[in-house]
């Protein structure tokens, strides 16, 4: 569990600069415009965009950390911990400008971190291990895809915040889908070889919930609210991981009051958290595009 921790969060902060550097690009593709019109044509201007093409290669590398912290470990550990990517968005927002964190920051992160330490130390509120199902991971997909559909096209029906959220749950649910799949992806790499993997459908499955996850949580950030796009996002992601784990993996979920309860005062201190920690880093890089 110890490797699975370490890379869980190596991931988390990989993928704090890639969001970083990738929202950066997309507000500036659509030139600040948060209307539907202005999506059209976004992936080609960001695949020539430099900044754009460093957060890919930095998402890149936070994926190959997040596949090792799988490998270690199951989709109900490693995803939770994911949401400290918004904590090293606040660190690394303040080590870039010099400025020291604000109340908000503080109580953010300590929302996080308390949700976190309620979840991992209460026993049974993380389900254990065990083998995946692949006829239930199958019925998870055919349940999630429709529903990234419908949340879809809902989005293009409203603006703001509210298309920014519903994006954003979309992408949250192909994250934990690509979760569920680089750790059947690995599986077969290590026992079965290149070879079975290649001849396998989880490889190509992680590679279309990856690309269509990218291409969502771009049009989240296009979308103009970064608070409701990375809560949304960052919270649908180990919800759903967590779900998925119980469902498709032959665990059992929290069995007793105490798990139970831990499990939804966890959910409620890491949404608060990073509510708080979303709007802080709006308003961080507000203020850095102004001048």
């Amino acid at each position: 569990m110890g490797w699975s921790v370490c890379f869980s969060l190596l991931a988390a902060f990989l993928f704090a600069g890639a969001a970083a550097l990738q929202y950066r690009a997309a507000r500036r593709a659509v030139h600040g415009v948060s209307d539907a019109s202005a999506v059209h044509g976004l992936l080609r201007r960001l695949l020539r965009d430099p900044v754009w093409l460093t957060g890919w290669g930095v998402n890149l590398a936070g994926f190959c950390a997040q596949a090792i912290a799988l490998h270690f470990g199951s989709t109900a550990i490693v995803q939770p911990l994911l949401v400290t990517q918004l904590v090293f968005t606040i660190a690394l927002g303040t080590i870039g400008t010099g400025r020291p964190p604000a109340r908000m920051d503080l109580f953010g992160g300590i929302a996080v971190s308390a949700g976190l330490a309620v979840l991992f130390t209460v026993p049974g509120a993380i389900p254990p291990e065990g083998a995946p199902s692949r006829p239930r991971i199958l019925l998870a997909g055919l349940i999630a895809a429709p529903l990234v559909v419908v949340l879809s096209r809902a989005a293009w029906l409203r603006k703001g915040p509210v298309r920014a959220a519903l994006l954003g749950v979309c992408a949250g649910l192909c994250f934990a889908a690509t979760a569920v799949l680089i750790k059947l992806t690995t599986a077969d790499l290590v026992n079965r070889g290149v070879a079975a993997t290649a001849a396998d459908w989880p490889g190509y499955a992680l590679a279309g919930s990856t690309l269509l996850g990218l291409v969502i949580e771009q049009r989240a950030f296009a979308a103009g609210s970064l608070p409701a796009a990375m809560t949304a996002m960052t919270m649908t992601n180990p919800i759903a991981s967590y779900l998925v784990a119980a469902f498709a993996f032959h665990t059992l979920p929290p069995r007793t009051a105490a798990a139970f309860v831990a499990v939804s005062f966890s959910v409620v201190l890491l949404t608060g958290g990073v509510a708080l920690l979303s709007r802080s880093a709006h308003a961080a890089r507000g203020s850095e595009a102004a001048p």
